[in-house]
């Protein structure tokens, strides 16, 4: 049948081998070495999720040479001062949930959007960050998928889902426009805002555009810390400022000269602290403190979970 429609015989590998469902069309969400491997990811994966829609997620007990109030100085300087230096946003979260405890699904499908399981102090969550050391860690079609199809998993077995925000924007250009973009974008925020488990928010360094706006629901409250290296605004200020002072900048006498010195202004105003003092983070946080003040915030969520918990009315879409 393959041979007469597209009109040769590919390979079993090149029709639906690992690499092409993994990687390109993301049917698969991860890979195996081999079949003990295979068993063990599974294992892992269902120790993060309840034995069905009408019981909550486990929770194990606590280790205690992993205490909760671990704070880790490697944080501290995680985050580069040069704002588009990439960093290692899987050491970040290492550090962060107890250790050992942090599963990964679809890493090599929409790259730029991680999506994991781990746990903080023994219970369950969804964990959903930013690779800036992929395609600066903009959301494209491909990750818009792999993020509503994860918040939905996570929605439908009731795990709270914590977001780590470095997200300068959708991807943009002729490829990102085919591939539809937008529309899938648009699907990714209504599937947040669809969620109704307990929700928070730490946003670690860029939160721009739509992208960046839709890091949370906001038909009820989330909780939203933010780092002291965090910024957000309508647009990311390099790119925004060629096109907001376009006529300003060609009309100068040195009009590189003049960009520079409009981006300098505008990165003066992107501080955390106004913006938090117009209540857009309920708190600016020393990063060594994220693990503790998570664990209490999932205490909390944990406590809201309802006890008569089933089926949500909206399915999970595959």
């Amino acid at each position: 049948m393959v041979e007469r429609g597209v009109g040769r015989m590919p390979t079993k590998e090149e029709l639906g081998g690992h690499r092409i469902h993994a990687r390109e069309s993301g049917l698969v969400d991860n890979e195996a070495e081999d079949e003990a491997d295979a068993f063990r990811q599974i294992r892992q994966f269902l120790s993060y999720l309840p034995t069905s829609v009408y019981k909550l997620p486990p929770v194990e007990p606590v280790d205690d040479d992993d205490p909760i109030d671990r704070r880790e100085q490697a944080l501290l300087s995680l985050i580069p001062r040069e704002r588009n230096r990439p960093y290692d946003v899987r050491e970040m979260i290492d550090l962060i949930v107890d250790r050992g405890s942090a599963f990964e699904m679809g890493r090599y499908y929409g790259a730029g959007q991680v999506t994991m399981f781990a746990r903080i102090g023994g219970r369950p969550a969804g964990i959903l960050a930013n690779d800036p050391m992929r395609m600066g860690g903009t959301m494209d079609a491909d990750g818009s998928q792999k993020l509503e199809k994860f918040v939905d998993l996570c929605d439908t077995f009731h795990l709270p889902v914590i977001n780590f925000v470095d997200q300068p924007g959708f991807m943009i250009g002729v490829a990102a426009e085919s591939a539809g973009t937008l529309k899938q974008g648009a699907r990714a925020l209504c599937a947040i805002d669809a969620a109704t488990v307990p929700w928070a928010t730490v946003i670690v360094r860029k939160m721009y555009g739509v992208a960046g706006g839709g890091h949370q629901p906001f038909n009820r409250f989330v909780f939203r810390v933010a780092w002291p290296s965090a910024e957000w605004g309508s647009i990311p200020i390099e790119g925004g400022v060629t096109a907001a002072y376009r006529r300003e900048i060609e009309d100068a006498d040195d009009p590189a000269a003049k960009r520079e010195e409009i981006e300098a202004r505008m990165i003066s105003l992107r501080s955390p602290w106004a913006a938090a003092e117009a209540f857009n983070a309920e708190e600016i946080i020393d990063p060594r403190d994220t693990r503790p003040v998570l664990d209490d915030w999932l205490e909390m969520a944990y406590d809201r979970l309802p006890a008569d918990i089933g089926r949500k009315t909206r399915p999970m879409r595959p």
